[in-house]
C-alpha cells in the first residue's frame, strides 16, 4: 500500500500500472493479484482507511466532555492538519484520485466523508445553541467553510515550514472563527 500510494503521488492513479508497483516491490502481479482484484480496489482500500481513521479520532474528539465546542472546532482542524504532515501523500490521493473510483466505491467514500461533515456541523449547531458561535450563520455553510480551509491545505501546508501544524491550526481556527476584521 505504501509503494502504491508513493506512486500514485509521484505519478497519477492513472499513470501508474500494476507493474510499476509490483516492479517497486520486488514481486510478482500474482503477488499483487493474492491482495486485489485491481488497482480500484486498491485505490479504494487507500481511501477508505483515510477515512476512516479520520471518522475514529473525529468521534473521540466530539465525545470528549472535558472541551467546549470551540476547543472541538479546533481539535478537529489540527486533526486534518497534523494528518496531512503525518500522511500527505495519502491525504492528496483521497482529494486528488477520488475521480478514479467506480460508482460503487465512491458512493461508500461520499457517505463517509458526507458523515464526517454531518458530524462537524452537529458540533457548530451545537455551538450555535450554547452561545459559543454566532446563531444568524447558516450552519451548513460555517461547516464547508471550515472543512473546505482544513481540507484544502494539502495543497499548501509544509510541515517542514515557518509554522507547525498546530501554529497553522490555531491561527486558521481564530480567522475561521473570529475572523480578519480588526476590532
Amino acid at each position: 500500500m505504501a509503494a502504491s500510494i508513493t506512486l500514485f503521488e509521484q505519478k497519477g492513479f492513472s499513470e501508474t500500472s500494476i507493474q510499476d508497483i509490483v516492479d517497486m516491490l520486488g514481486v510478482t502481479k500474482g503477488t499483487f493479484y493474492y491482495y486485489f482484484k485491481s488497482k480500484e480496489e486498491l485505490l479504494m482500500d487507500i481511501h477508505l482507511r483515510y477515512i476512516e481513521a479520520l471518522l475514529e479520532n473525529q468521534k473521540r474528539i466530539i465525545e470528549d466532555s472535558t472541551k467546549t465546542i470551540k476547543e472541538k472546532v479546533f481539535e478537529i482542524v489540527y486533526m486534518l492538519i497534523h494528518n496531512i504532515e503525518k500522511q500527505g501523500r495519502q491525504a492528496r490521493i483521497f482529494f486528488r484520485e477520488m475521480k478514479h473510483l467506480n460508482e460503487d466505491h465512491l458512493k461508500k467514500i461520499v457517505e463517509k466523508r458526507d458523515l464526517f461533515r454531518y458530524n462537524l456541523q452537529l458540533l457548530i449547531e451545537e455551538g450555535m445553541r450554547n452561545g459559543e458561535f454566532r446563531d444568524d450563520l447558516p450552519p451548513s455553510i460555517a461547516t464547508l467553510t471550515v472543512l473546505g480551509a482544513a481540507n484544502w491545505s494539502y495543497q499548501w501546508f509544509q510541515p517542514d515550514g515557518k509554522l507547525s501544524d498546530f501554529e497553522v491550526a490555531k491561527h486558521m481556527v481564530s480567522i475561521l472563527l473570529e475572523g480578519i476584521e480588526k476590532k
